[in-house]
Parts: C-alpha cells; sequence; structure tokens
C-alpha cells in the first residue's frame, strides 16, 4: 500500500481532510462546513461533532493508503483550555460578541501589551485571543481554574489525537496579545494574568509529538504507529515553499480563503500601523513577518451572492466602463475598513456573473491596497481559493507591470505546508512541488483610472477614521456581527 500523509485542515469556513503522497500529490479529499454551535454557553466550535467526522473520514482514506502521519492545520485566534482529559470550557468562536455585561473591557484594555511589543492589533469580537480569555476567565474562575493546558487549536487536535500537549509559535503569534516577536518570548500579558502554567512547551510545527491514540487508531484502522506532528497556523502553512530565498522566489505571499491574508517577507516590521490592521504573524521559524488582511473570501461571497457565476472580461469591462464600484466594508471583522458598511457607488449588477465581476474588482483593490500600506515589494503569488478566480492574479498584475504576479498551481496552500512539515529536513522537499505559474496582466480600458477613483471614494470615507470597536465596547453595547 502507498504511503501517505493526512493533512486536517480547519479553516474558518470549511474543513478539509486531505491525503498526500510522498511527492504531495492529493491523492484524495473529503470536506465539510465549519458550523458554529449556537447552544451551551457561548457560540463554539464543535469539536466532538468535528472529530466524529475526522475519524469516520480517516476510515475511509485508511483504505486507500498507508497514512504513516496526521498533520493539523487551523485557522487563528483559537485556543482550548483542557484538563487531563477533556475540555473545560467550549472552544470559543472568535467571530462571536463578548457578552460585555459579564465583562469589563476597560480591565482587558489595561492589562493588554502595547502594539509595540506585540504588533498585535486591537481588534473587534474575540479576534485578539487574549480577550477571548481573559473573558472566560472572568465570566467562568472555576471552570478556568480546572484547565491544565492553553492549546492554540492546532495543538489542540495533535494533544486529542495523540494526548500529547504542545505550543507552537505561529499561533501564539497570530493576533493573539500572547505573544513578543521582537523576543520570541511570552508577552506581559501572560504573567499578568498567571497563565504562565498552562503553557506547555514549545516545540517547532514539524515536530512529532508522539502516535495516534491506540483507541483511535483501532477505530480508524490506521498503523499503531500513525505520527501526529505539532500542526501550523493556516496562512502560515501556504507561506512555507517561500522561506527560502533564492533570486526568483516570490516575496509577497497571498494567502487567500475566507481572509486574504498579504505576507510581506521583506516589508518593514517597524512602520506597521495598528489602526490600519496591520500586523506580524511570525512563521515556522519564529520569525515576524509584516502582514495586512481583510476578510477577502466572506466579502467576494457577500458581493457575488450565493451562486456565484464566473464573469467574462467582458464582465469586467462593463462595470470598469460604467464606474460602478463596490466600497468597503462588507465583513463583520477585521480589515482596514472594519466597522464601516460596505456601500455600491453607480448601478449596482443585475446578473450573478456582473455580481461575480464586482466582487472580483472589489477584492483585487483591497489586496492592491493592503500591498501598498505594507510596502510590500517583490513578485506576488497567489495561494488559496483565490486561484480558481480566473481575474484575480491578473488584475493585479495590471496594476503593477513592474512586479510579477504568480498563482501557485496547488489545490491549496495548506495542504502543501502541511506535506511539507512532514518532509520538512529532506532536502529535495521544495524541488518535488509545482512551481507557480506567471499570470499575464489583465487587457482591460480604464483599469487604473477605475483604482485611482475607488481610491478617491475610499479616502474620503477616511474622513474622519473612528476606531469602531473600541467606541462601541467602552460604551458597554456588544457588537454583532452582520
Amino acid at each position: 500500500m502507498i504511503d501517505a500523509l493526512a493533512v486536517f485542515d480547519i479553516g474558518k469556513t470549511n474543513i478539509k481532510l486531505s491525503l498526500v503522497d510522498a511527492q504531495g500529490r492529493e491523492l484524495a479529499v473529503r470536506r465539510r462546513p465549519n458550523e458554529v454551535a449556537r447552544h451551551g454557553l457561548y457560540p463554539h466550535h464543535d469539536v466532538d461533532a468535528i472529530e466524529t467526522w475526522l475519524l469516520a473520514k480517516l476510515r475511509e482514506l485508511a483504505q486507500l493508503a498507508h497514512i504513516s502521519a496526521i498533520v493539523p492545520v487551523t485557522h487563528g485566534a483559537t485556543a482550548a483550555l483542557v484538563d487531563e482529559h477533556e475540555l473545560v470550557l467550549p472552544i470559543m468562536d472568535y467571530e462571536q460578541a463578548l457578552p460585555l455585561a459579564t465583562l469589563a473591557p476597560m480591565q482587558y484594555d489595561a492589562l493588554r501589551p502595547p502594539f509595540s511589543a506585540t504588533c498585535s492589533p486591537a481588534l473587534g469580537l474575540g479576534l485578539n485571543l487574549g480577550r477571548q480569555l481573559h473573558w472566560q476567565q472572568q465570566a467562568y474562575p472555576e471552570a478556568f481554574a480546572r484547565a491544565r493546558h492553553l492549546l492554540m487549536y492546532p495543538q489542540y487536535w495533535a494533544w486529542r489525537l495523540s494526548g500529547v500537549a504542545a505550543a507552537e509559535v505561529t499561533s501564539l503569534g497570530c493576533h493573539t496579545d500572547l505573544w513578543q516577536p521582537s523576543t520570541a518570548r511570552y508577552s506581559s500579558l501572560v504573567e499578568r494574568c498567571g497563565w504562565q502554567a498552562l503553557m506547555p512547551p514549545l516545540q517547532s510545527a514539524w515536530s512529532t509529538l508522539g502516535n495516534l491514540r491506540p483507541a483511535l487508531a483501532l477505530c480508524t484502522g490506521l498503523p499503531p504507529d500513525c505520527q501526529i506532528l505539532c500542526g501550523v497556523h493556516d496562512s502560515n502553512a501556504s507561506l512555507l515553499r517561500y522561506l527560502e530565498r533564492d533570486q526568483d522566489s516570490p516575496r509577497v505571499v497571498l494567502s487567500t480563503g475566507t481572509w486574504i491574508i498579504a505576507a510581506a517577507l521583506d516589508a518593514p516590521i517597524d512602520r506597521l500601523q495598528e489602526e490600519s490592521d496591520m500586523l506580524t504573524n511570525v512563521n515556522v521559524l519564529n520569525q515576524p513577518v509584516a502582514c495586512m488582511r481583510f476578510m477577502g473570501g466572506r466579502e467576494f461571497g457577500e458581493l457575488a451572492g450565493a451562486a456565484p457565476e464566473v464573469c467574462s472580461s467582458d464582465d469586467l469591462q462593463a462595470l470598469i466602463d460604467s464606474g460602478s464600484m463596490a466600497l468597503p466594508s462588507f465583513a463583520s471583522c477585521g480589515g482596514p475598513f472594519f466597522g464601516r458598511h460596505g456601500s455600491l457607488a453607480g448601478a449596482a449588477p443585475t446578473s450573478a456573473a456582473g455580481r461575480y465581476a464586482l466582487a472580483s474588482l472589489y477584492c483585487a483593490l483591497m489586496t492592491d491596497y493592503c500591498l501598498e500600506q505594507l510596502q510590500a515589494t517583490g513578485a506576488i503569488v497567489v495561494e488559496g481559493s483565490f486561484t480558481t478566480n480566473p481575474h484575480f492574479a491578473a488584475l493585479l498584475s495590471a496594476l503593477d507591470e513592474q512586479r510579477s504576479v504568480y498563482c501557485s498551481q496547488d489545490s491549496s496552500g495548506t495542504t502543501t505546508g502541511g506535506w511539507m512539515l512532514r518532509h520538512w529536513h529532506d532536502p529535495h522537499t521544495r524541488t518535488r512541488l509545482n512551481q507557480p505559474v506567471l499570470v499575464p496582466p489583465a487587457q482591460l480600458r480604464g483599469w487604473k483610472e477605475y483604482r485611482q477613483a475607488w481610491r478617491n471614494a475610499v479616502n474620503d470615507m477616511l474622513e474622519p477614521a473612528p476606531t469602531i470597536w473600541c467606541c462601541a465596547q467602552k460604551r458597554g453595547e456588544a457588537i454583532t456581527p452582520g
């Protein structure tokens, strides 16, 4: 039987289990929506249902290959509090407003370190993981006191599969307020809140924590020596293949999915602006990477509608000619324009293809804006779900003829990243992967002029520029996702 790896990828919108062979080829994929449970103490991730699905799909995939390892890859801003055997509190969904009746927001604001220390911007809802944890500690002190480990979400699944607790920097350094990138240590928040004893030993993302629990091996048919790797934050998984620099390697990675995250490997860290949702992520080598992001996949879905239909270049040209455009923001959290209500300028498209065109133009312009704010230089590569959009990369390429834009040929940067962790010490790992494809610029009349008109409209929106989440929370109002 062929040897293979299972990459267990929990995105914010969807969950995917991929079977990948030793050459990095995806042999089989299983998917399901990532649905948030609304019952119980607060909205949370239904990890029991996820595990039931995972074990069933592992049983299926075990019939196709000898699965020698499992790598967890998940979204950020999520953590689990566990005792010796199980969760002591449900794992909170970061898109939910915290019930402010049981939390003094100013207390947390006084505790969290400054942006200059953590490069973690102050965000709304539960996007700062420290805010979630502080709320849980205040609202459920007895349950919180029973916790033995505080596990980032990839490491929670590694623990659930192997029984070994670990910490890892890519999730710790993802706008959590818990990590100080400049010193590669926990931030002052961890000590102030008394969480040091909950932090398990740090491990590398590629480290093998242990074998699959015997009971799980028995019920799935996986081999008893199936190894469980520590795991990684999803956008950092997409970054892995570009960390080794060579002359032609892209220096800006667009990790696309629910979020579009621009990771600029050579951008200056000291020029990040907190109010614009700039931040550092921390890569697997424990190095800070300048990033800026917005909820591009979610916003695309809002604009394109429930039944998207891929548009033609003529549909794009029609919108550019008419001047119709979407102005931010169409997501419930995050991004440089969070808190501002999205709007349309000009006539709204009436066809599904027209809506797809509007969404594509909007996401390209938002990405271009983020790249300029980051002062990101070098070639760009698009990873993730937006590689299937036939216009997104070409639109970016047409905005700057001096910069090359590439598209990954792999179906998922997170899956590829998980595979790379399994083969981390193999010097030939990168050479086995398909190389990204250079994308020619879109041939559209007036595209740069349309970009300038969009920028002018956005600049008009920025006067004045209140910090919406902060004002609402200080008034004691819960922010409900739109």
